[in-house]
């Protein structure tokens, strides 16, 4: 969804206007990053779903606003392919999600968590600074 959503704004607003667009969006995902996530209210469903059902949209409904989600929205705003940027950052998020899954009870208690956002908040930065600079001209193709 986050896909359709970067390739209807990629079609509907001006290329140099993008380019700007993305780049302050990634710093602002950058310094969000630097926001630890915090868990809001009571987690047990208030209704007669199964457990699956609630997982599934309160997943659903957390991740359209995660910073993934809008970075893939950017992405697809950015980059005519949408298939490859679904394709891409959706592998990505395996590939980042998957190892978490399998050691993270064992590694969250090694690694600072502050670090980790960090490290994310300066890699955003970083790609949001080569956005300005590509659409200020500054970058070479």
């Amino acid at each position: 969804m986050a896909g359709v959503v970067g390739a209807w704004v990629r079609d509907a607003v001006d290329p140099a206007v993008l380019r700007w667009g993305i780049g302050l969006s990634f710093l602002a995902i950058g310094a969000w990053a630097l926001k630890p996530d915090e868990v809001e209210g009571d987690p047990t469903p208030r209704r007669a779903h199964g457990v699956f059902a609630v997982t599934l949209v309160a997943f659903f409904l957390a991740e359209m606003g995660d910073k993934t989600q809008l970075a893939t929205i950017a992405l697809a705003a950015h980059y005519p392919s949408l298939l490859q940027v679904v394709a891409g950052t959706t592998l990505g998020m395996m590939i980042a999600n998957v190892p978490a899954v399998l050691v993270g009870e064992r590694l969250a208690h090694r690694l600072p968590v502050r670090l980790v956002h960090a490290v994310a908040a300066a890699l955003f930065a970083i790609l949001g600074a080569l956005a300005l600079l590509d659409a200020a001209g500054m970058l070479r193709h």
